[in-house]
């Protein structure tokens, strides 16, 4: 998409695809927890521990992968990354469609219904049902949930920094 938040320079040099779960079966493989799906196809570079390891195994499900990286062979070598990160190469991510966007790209940018502020984005937050985007407020508080849904959402402008929303959908008109 065209729109991409700020310059090549803000630009993350890589994604969190997810973190080393515990280790499944006997041949290297385990648990991806945290997972982003779309980051670990099978053949895909990441990087752990320091090293930049190709995918060989992508099994499980998209809830819950399980993957084995060259070079891991035994149960023991999985158990050893245990907790640590698994990171793609921004530039080596698969392309996003439109109306997509990273985490990253929203993270920082204010959340508006017209002219009225509401707040920044802090994070993305994984819902059962949808994402949220986490809206610290503009005057302090609680953080206000805003679900990714057409409904709430009126436009995403990464590139202005800018999120409209529909605060009457909320139940916020009144506040």
């Amino acid at each position: 998409m065209s729109d991409r938040a700020g310059s090549p320079d803000d630009a993350p040099r890589e994604l969190a695809a997810g973190r080393v779960g515990r280790a499944h079966g006997l041949d290297g493989s385990f648990y991806v927890t945290r997972a982003k799906p779309r980051l670990l196809a099978q053949g895909a570079r990441v990087s752990v521990s320091g090293a930049e390891l190709e995918i060989v195994r992508r099994a499980g499900t998209d809830a819950h992968p399980i993957v084995r990286l060259e070079g891991l062979r035994t149960r023991e070598q999985a158990e050893r990354l245990r907790g640590q990160d698994l990171t793609v190469a921004a530039e080596d991510a698969p392309e996003l469609g439109a109306e997509e966007w990273w985490a990253h790209e929203l993270e920082g940018c204010e959340v508006r219904d017209g002219g009225r502020l509401l707040g920044v984005v802090g994070r993305l937050i994984e819902l059962p049902s949808c994402e949220a985007l986490e809206v610290r407020p503009d005057g302090g508080g609680e953080p206000l949930l805003v679900p990714m849904v057409k409904d709430a959402i009126r436009s995403v402008r990464p590139d202005r920094r800018l999120i409209e929303v529909d605060v009457s959908f909320l139940g916020l008109d009144e506040r």
